[in-house]
C-alpha cells in the first residue's frame, strides 16, 4: 500500500540537490552562488495557497538559502544541521506534525534517515542509488531543475487542491 497523499501537512526539503543542481560556485572573492529554479518556487507557493506548509532542513549553512526561504515565505529553516533526524524531530514536537502528515525531499544518505519516516518520500532523478530505492517517488527532472515543483504537483493532485490553487489562472478560458 502506498502512501496517503491526503494526510500530508508539510513539505520539507533538502537544499543542495533538491531545490538546486547541487553544484556550489565560489567567486574569487569567495562568495558562494546557488541557482534556484522559480518554477519550483512557484510550486512551493501553490502548495502554501493550499494550506501545505513548507520547511527546510539542510547540512550547509548560506545565506543564500536565508534568503531563499524569506522570498518564498518559508519559516521553518534549519540550516548546518548535520543529523538532520534531530532538526525533523524538533518540528513534529514543535508544530504538532506526525510522521504520516510530512513529505520529505532529499537525494543522498543523510536524508535517508527521514525518508523512512515520513508519510511521503521523494527525491530526484540524480539522486543516488541507495535513496531512490527507499522512496515513494523519484522525480523525473533533477535537482534545482523543476524535480520540486513536479513533486508539489502531485501532493496537489492527489489532495484536491490542484484546481483551488490553479483556477484563477483558467479564470478566462475556456476549459472542457
Amino acid at each position: 500500500m502506498g502512501p496517503e497523499l491526503s494526510k500530508i501537512r508539510l513539505l520539507l526539503l533538502d537544499v543542495d540537490g533538491i531545490m538546486t543542481d547541487g553544484r556550489i560556485h565560489y567567486t574569487e572573492h569567495g562568495d558562494e552562488i546557488k541557482s534556484f529554479d522559480v518554477k519550483d518556487g512557484h510550486g512551493l507557493k501553490l502548495l502554501q495557497r493550499a494550506g501545505i506548509q513548507v520547511g527546510i532542513i539542510t547540512g550547509r549553512c548560506s545565506s543564500i538559502v536565508k534568503r531563499r526561504a524569506d522570498e518564498l515565505g518559508i519559516e521553518i529553516l534549519y540550516q548546518g544541521a548535520k543529523d538532520k533526524i534531530i532538526p525533523y524531530e524538533e518540528i513534529l514536537r514543535e508544530r504538532g506534525f506526525r510522521d504520516d502528515e510530512v513529505a520529505y525531499m532529499g537525494d543522498d544518505l543523510v536524508d535517508l534517515p527521514i525518508l523512512l519516516r515520513v508519510g511521503f518520500s521523494a527525491t530526484v532523478v540524480d539522486a543516488v542509488a541507495e535513496v531512490k530505492e527507499h522512496v515513494h517517488y523519484v522525480a523525473s527532472r533533477p535537482g534545482g531543475r523543476g524535480a520540486v515543483r513536479e513533486v508539489c504537483e502531485v501532493l496537489l493532485k492527489h489532495t484536491d487542491g490542484w484546481g483551488a490553487v490553479t483556477d484563477r489562472y483558467y479564470a478566462k478560458l475556456d476549459r472542457p
